[in-house]
């Protein structure tokens, strides 16, 4: 098992291959369909995104509220096809990595692809065991959005499968 650490580098992306398993360390940040619908309005409008796009990793999660005494409650993957629609401007940014679950639509490969981006699938419906690998987390944007809002995770160790990278697409294996 590949073990890398994020931000991820061109380099780390070269040597990925469709259906590798990776442990992720480092720094990623959630957002969902809300909060992806107000960034692309706040690039629409000249701002600046509430993080550093380049090489930076989101997680398309929406993670429960903590129980008490832990860090995170569960925090599994939301279906990637949502983000369709956002994906590949954030793609064009700079975006290195996205983690999600199930496919991306033909533009989201695209924009992969001109990048030399990736995308990793995490498993559905295993939110408390992706948690267990979550050390900090600090919410930075769209409070409002309750779950949804955009948060900062520390991460150590998180399981990914290399979904999409280069030209090659595990769901069409």
């Amino acid at each position: 098992m590949k073990r890398l650490t994020l931000p991820i580098d061109q380099n780390e992306i070269n040597n990925l291959h469709v259906g590798e398993e990776v442990l992720l360390s480092g720094r990623i940040y959630t957002a969902r369909d809300a909060a992806h619908a107000r960034m692309q309005t706040a690039l629409e409008g000249g701002q600046e995104l509430p993080f550093e796009i380049e090489s930076a990793c989101i997680y398309y999660a929406g993670p429960t509220p903590a129980p008490p005494g832990e860090i995170i409650g569960a925090c599994g993957p939301t279906t990637s096809s949502r983000m369709d629609a956002y994906a590949p401007a954030l793609y064009d940014l700079g975006l290195g990595c996205v983690i999600g679950k199930g496919p991306v639509g033909d533009a989201v490969k695209q924009a992969i692809l001109r990048n030399n981006a990736v995308y990793f699938a995490a498993t559905g419906g295993a939110g408390a065991l992706i948690a267990k690998s979550v050390l900090s987390l600090k919410e930075i944007a769209y409070s409002d959005l309750g779950p949804e809002s955009v948060k900062a995770l520390e991460v150590k160790d998180m399981p990914v499968i290399v979904a999409v990278v280069r030209n090659e697409n595990i769901y069409n294996k």
